[in-house]
């Protein structure tokens, strides 16, 4: 079956990518550059620096940087590192890539002075473009950048489908949503078992319904189709009695309103904050104190934004959950 009215151009690859990034960082790293996860004392936490990114960036003739993110981490030995992350998602060469990161390495080192670790994340459909330095030599003078670039088409589909990491997921929910452009019945597949997988991979309850609205977004049907699959996972959490995926449903339904609500009038900007706020926190309450109960879990779901930057700044030097969410008396 060939469906022309594809919805999901490069574009609307941006903001799912920018979601589950921000909500599993360490889990990123650790899937694209374990050299790095493996080196970060993550009890001290993570924090991006949007204005210092911005900065950084501002003026610059070296293309479109709507994903870059840059992240401060300290090192294990106590050492305050930056962590400047790319995802290129159009599917075509970029003759100054390689440029551009490098342009923003010194920019940063020069505004800043701390050392910037370059990570480009590769999503194109170009299996011959994978660019990892910058260089010139000349009278003299030479210079040269290496950065990391991961290229997702090199990833194999049982390496993925064998991985515990979530972004083992992100990678085969982003490749399949490529590979079955215009092709509705076999994106139809793809979606209906990368969804019934999430039930039986172990994640907890947080991990598969971000991921649920990952593969949701990422792997758009057209609306006969979508309504026939879930009646399918309808049937599916019934015969399974899974515990949440209700709220699953819901939020499916939920983000689908507010794609239809962002596509057209470009709102819930603030609301989409706090959501952003609120992972963070959880993300890092659960590497700190291990799982969050549903008490913690229900007061970060219903907080206001800046309740979560008050918990975020106790977070640095509590000891318990209490000491993060109990007001002092």
């Amino acid at each position: 079956m060939t469906q022309s009215n594809e919805k999901c151009s490069n574009d609307e690859f941006d903001a799912p990518w920018k979601d589950i990034l921000e909500a599993y960082f360490p889990e990123f790293l650790a899937f694209f550059l374990p050299i790095a996860y493996e080196g970060i004392d993550w009890e001290r936490g993570f924090e991006f620096l949007d204005k210092e990114l911005s900065r950084i960036t501002r003026d610059s003739q070296v293309g479109d940087r709507r994903m870059d993110k840059l992240v401060k981490v300290w090192r294990r030995d106590g050492v305050e590192l930056w962590v400047l992350v790319h995802i290129e998602i159009q599917g075509d060469r970029k003759a100054n890539f390689a440029e551009g990161m490098y342009v923003y390495q010194y920019r940063a080192y020069d505004l800043y002075q701390v050392p910037v670790v370059g990570l480009a994340i590769l999503a194109d459909e170009d299996a011959g473009w994978q660019p990892t330095e910058f260089c010139y030599d000349l009278w003299g003078t030479k210079q040269s950048y290496t950065f990391t670039a991961v290229k997702l088409l090199s990833y194999q589909k049982t390496e993925l489908e064998h991985s515990n990491n979530p972004f083992a997921i992100v990678t085969l929910a982003h490749l399949h949503a490529k590979r079955t452009k215009h092709q509705t019945e076999d994106r139809y597949q793809e979606k209906r078992r990368l969804i019934r997988g999430l039930y039986q991979s172990g994640f907890n309850r947080q991990q598969v319904i971000d991921l649920f609205r990952f593969i949701d977004w990422v792997l758009h049907l057209p609306e006969e189709a979508d309504r026939r699959l879930w009646r399918e996972i309808a049937d599916f959490e019934e015969s399974q009695k899974m515990p949440y995926i209700s709220s699953v449903e819901r939020i499916g339904m939920q983000i689908g309103e507010q794609i239809g609500e962002q596509r057209g009038e470009q709102r819930g900007e603030q609301r989409g904050e706090q959501r952003g706020e609120a992972r963070m926190l959880t993300r890092m309450l659960q590497h700190r104190f291990g799982v969050v109960p549903d008490w913690a879990s229900e007061k970060i779901a219903k907080a206001e934004t800046s309740s979560l930057e008050k918990w975020g700044i106790r977070f640095v030097d509590a000891r318990s959950l209490d000491d993060i969410f109990l007001e002092k008396t």
